[in-house]
């Protein structure tokens, strides 16, 4: 399976990325493992992160074809050079940085930046974005992701990024949605395996429950 038939299917199922802000490489293996274990297909690791590319790499060996793994917080070229060194598959901004974006394409990876206002989107979206993310999403709303989605591509997905929790997506989904971002209400540094899985499966449920699966 291609990288972006994995994505495809990651969309069509459960698109919802693990944020793990503040991993450590030491635990890498063990947070990851348990994320793919409760239905998580998407795997984020910020660059402000201990060690982050060190993680990554670990979590793209181990994860394989069963996850796609990639970096956050991703601001310039180099570093996006250095996350397709260590094995990265998607690449993933707080902004709007179409320099990001092109390489980030030209390098066979997924590119997902961050978007708060329609210039923003479209520019990214120009740049040749896979998808955008909505951020912060608390700040905008369903209401601004609502209108915002109306002019704007119907084939791009959009993913709400910042106070998401299980009983809020059906608002957000409702008002476009295609999927969404998790961090802190997913992992938290300190966070066992056994939290983690019980914070991500109640987002893999509450998914579920809302598709009808």
């Amino acid at each position: 399976m291609s990288l972006m038939e994995q994505w495809r299917a990651a969309l069509d199922t459960l698109p919802l990325v693990a944020i793990l802000r503040g991993l450590r490489p030491d635990e890498a293996l063990a947070v990851g493992e348990t994320l793919v274990e409760a239905g998580f297909r998407i795997v984020e690791v910020p660059l402000n992160s201990p060690d982050p590319f060190d993680s990554i790499k670990l979590l793209a060996e181990a994860l394989g074809p069963r996850a796609i793994v990639g970096a956050g917080t991703v601001l310039n070229v180099a570093d996006v050079e250095t996350l397709k060194a260590v094995g990265g598959q998607i690449c993933i901004s707080p902004n709007t940085n179409t320099d990001v974006i092109r390489r980030a394409k030209a390098l066979g990876m997924i590119s997902f930046p961050a978007f708060f206002t329609p210039t923003e989107a479209f520019a990214a979206i120009d740049a040749g974005a896979d998808a955008i993310k909505l951020f912060p999403a608390e700040l905008a709303g369903t209401k601004g992701l609502k209108a915002m989605k109306a002019v704007l591509p119907k084939t791009v997905p959009v993913f709400p990024v910042g106070g998401v929790e299980p009983g809020n997506m059906k608002e957000f989904l409702d008002a476009g949605a295609a999927g969404f971002g998790i961090g802190s209400a997913v992992f938290k540094p300190g966070d066992s395996a056994e939290v983690v899985y019980k914070k991500a499966k109640a987002f893999v449920d509450a998914w579920n429950a809302i598709k009808g699966a």
